[in-house]
Formats: C-alpha cells, sequence, structure tokens
C-alpha cells in the first residue's frame, strides 16, 4: 500500500513527530530523530523515556501513526498541516443499530490504506498536510452536557485553527449541530448546510431528547438555510416542518434517482403538484422549483437545482447513510434507495468550485467486524473533502 513503508525508500519516520521514541534513541535527549523535539499522540509533547544509542529504535519497522492518513513527519503537526481532523466518538441517541461510536477509529484506521495520490485531482492532497486531534470524549449520560461540551470544543478548535480547514468525523448525527452553530455564529452572511443524508433529522424532539441524532438539523434550522439531498425516510412531522419552512430545500431519492419525486420539494419540471396533506396556506416552494428544473442540464436536474438552492457560505455535513445499502451497509438506520459513489462526488466537485466552504463532518459509520470495505469508502470520503477543499 501507497502509505506504508516501502523497504527501499527512506524510512517514514525519519523525522517522527507523532510517537516520540525513548530519548536518546534517534537523537539528542528529549528530541526525535534529527535533533527535533519529538511529541505524543495527537502532537502533544511525549514524556521522554530512558536513554539509548543514537539511531538504535528508529530504524525499526513501527506500524504508521494511528492518525488520519498514517502521515509523520511536520505536515502531521498542527502548524504544518492545511488540515485538522477532529474525532468525536460520540453515540447516545442511535435509533437503531449502533456502532457509531466505533466509527472515528474505523475511518482512521482504514484511512493509513488508501492511495494518496488523486487520479481524479492529478495531485497529492496530503502534501498540505493533515493533523488528527485525539478523539474528545465527551459526557456520558448527560447529553445536554456532551453537546455544551462539543460547542465549547468547536468553538476553541476553530479559534486556534485561525483559517485552516477542519473536519469533523463521527459519532452519531448529533455531533454536527455545535459544530455548525460554532461556523454560524462566526459567520457574517447566513450560513448553508448541505446535508447529504436519508433523512431531515428535522424533529425538535425524539424519545423525550432534543439532542437525539434525529434533531441535529432541527437544533439549527432557525440559524442556517438548510438543502438536503438524498432524503427517503422522512417523518410525517418532518415534512410537515420541511414543507412550512422557506428556507428549506429536499432532494428526496427518487429525485436523486431521475424519477418522479415528491411534490413541491423537488420534481422534474411538469411533475409539479400541491403537496398531500399541506394545511392550507402553508407556503410552498414549486414555482422556482419548476424554473430551474425546467433550466436543468438533461439527466442531472437535482445536480443544478441543488447548487441553485445553496448559498454562500456552506457547511457540509454527511451522513453516510446518504448511500445506497449496497454502498453503505455500515450504518445504523440504512434506507433503499440511496445515493451513488459518484453522485456523492458530481455535487461535492460543484459545491467546492462554486461556493466557498467553512467546515464539514462526516457521521454514522457504524463498523462492520469482517466488513472493511464501508470503512474505507468513508476514509476515502474525508480524503475526497480534503482534496476538493485544497484545490
Amino acid at each position: 500500500m501507497p502509505n506504508r513503508r516501502d523497504p527501499t525508500t527512506a524510512a517514514r519516520g525519519a523525522e517522527r513527530t507523532i510517537h516520540l521514541l525513548p530519548a536518546g534513541a534517534g537523537g539528542s535527549p528529549g528530541a526525535g530523530p534529527g535533533g527535533s523535539r519529538g511529541t505524543g499522540p495527537g502532537g502533544s509533547p511525549g514524556a521522554a523515556g530512558p536513554g539509548g544509542s543514537p539511531g538504535a529504535l528508529d530504524g525499526l519497522p513501527w506500524e504508521l501513526p494511528r492518525v488520519f492518513l498514517g502521515l509523520d513527519g511536520e505536515r502531521a503537526t498542527p502548524e504544518g498541516a492545511a488540515t485538522w481532523i477532529l474525532p468525536v466518538p460520540y453515540e447516545a441517541t442511535t435509533s437503531w443499530g449502533s456502532g457509531t461510536r466505533m466509527g472515528p477509529r474505523a475511518i482512521i484506521d482504514a484511512s493509513r490504506y488508501i492511495e494518496l495520490y488523486d487520479h481524479e485531482l492529478g495531485r497529492d492532497p496530503s502534501l498540505d498536510g493533515v493533523y488528527t486531534f485525539p478523539a474528545l470524549e465527551l459526557a456520558r449520560g448527560d447529553a445536554a452536557r456532551a453537546m455544551a461540551e462539543l460547542q465549547d470544543a468547536c468553538n476553541r478548535v476553530l479559534d486556534a485553527a485561525a483559517g485552516r480547514r477542519v473536519i469533523m468525523i463521527g459519532g452519531e448525527h448529533s455531533v454536527s449541530a455545535p459544530a455548525i452553530l460554532a461556523h454560524a455564529n462566526r459567520s457574517p452572511e447566513r450560513l448553508t448546510v448541505l446535508q447529504f443524508d436519508a433523512h431531515l433529522d428535522l424533529r425538535r424532539s425524539l424519545d423525550g431528547s432534543p439532542f437525539s441524532h434525529a434533531c441535529a438539523m432541527g437544533r439549527v434550522i432557525d440559524r442556517v438555510d438548510l438543502v438536503t439531498v438524498g432524503a427517503r425516510g422522512i417523518s410525517g412531522e418532518e415534512w410537515e416542518a420541511a414543507s412550512a419552512r422557506g428556507n428549506v430545500t429536499v432532494i428526496n431519492g427518487e429525485e436523486l434517482a431521475g424519477g418522479v419525486g415528491v411534490p413541491g420539494h423537488g420534481v422534474p419540471a411538469g411533475r409539479v403538484e400541491d403537496l398531500p396533506g399541506r394545511a392550507a396556506g402553508t407556503p410552498g416552494r414549486t414555482e422556482g422549483i419548476r424554473g430551474r428544473a425546467a433550466s436543468a442540464a438533461p439527466g442531472e436536474p437535482w445536480l443544478d437545482r441543488a447548487m441553485s438552492e445553496l448559498g454562500d457560505p456552506v457547511y457540509i455535513t454527511f451522513d453516510v447513510d446518504f448511500f445506497d445499502p449496497s454502498v453503505m451497509p455500515a450504518t445504523g438506520t440504512p434506507e433503499p434507495g440511496g445515493g451513488t459513489w459518484h453522485q456523492a462526488l458530481a455535487l461535492l466537485r460543484r459545491v467546492f468550485a462554486e461556493r466557498r466552504v467553512v467546515g464539514a463532518d462526516v457521521v454514522e459509520l457504524a463498523p462492520v467486524p469482517g466488513l472493511a470495505a464501508p470503512d474505507f469508502t468513508a476514509a476515502r470520503l474525508v480524503y475526497k473533502l480534503i482534496g476538493y477543499w485544497s484545490g
């Protein structure tokens, strides 16, 4: 694999910055190989161990660092990286399948074996550097406190980032709300959230909690505009909420597939009807939708309509259950009829090219033991975000 050590090339650990070897084993006491001071996991200062002869341990075949892409050296430090990865393995409110708390680790582990060269972009995005934070351990048994802790963490990380790109990896979808609000609070313009998701997540409360993963967008919708792509598991409460608002656009799974969409929220031209069950006098969005769909490029009206609804700046939240279960079976609430890998990339390419993206997250991977492909897919998705964002 490309980011494993090649025995015919120089050792990856020549300028070790992630895992500190015992002092004196690769340089001067208290320093990493080459005399540079080493750091512990996540880039924090490491403790010096007993001495040793210079270089005695550095040449051993150590595993790749357990950080995103397995990077080492200066480009894996906070100062040397243009992208920061924030793992948040939080899980407290999953509705059916569990395991999202294991998602960040699975993504990081899989990322160490993906190709660093991106043939689509014609370059290696990792050369700009990627720093991986230690995982945040939020309060257990108290969702309100956990979300407050995460809100504080997001604010402080963004302050420290000083313009660097920050990508959060979860964890259940509830973690997205604090990150979105942190960005909204910093933006002089109204923020638009682009949500890749099988669900709207617009509930105000589920099982008595407003902090459920099913309420992630419900907690931010008063502060942001929302464009959801791929929704197909929608409650009546959420549908009414989306229909009643002028700042919500839904591109459902049927429209994504090129078929008949749900009336009033994204259908091909000529299929706009009144929404069944919509309360009398509730404002709709059908006229604008009809006009945009009619002028969209043949075969991809959903893509043009999504772009036409996106404001600027944009925050991207990507729930992996956006994908059809044939692509992404490792998620807690899979829904048939989802999007494809290339549909996701087609929209992401345009968003990064035509809008100013200020933040992103990838959530809801629930790894399945013995099934590696979904972990690899999620890791590749994060790397695609880095690549498009750094272009």
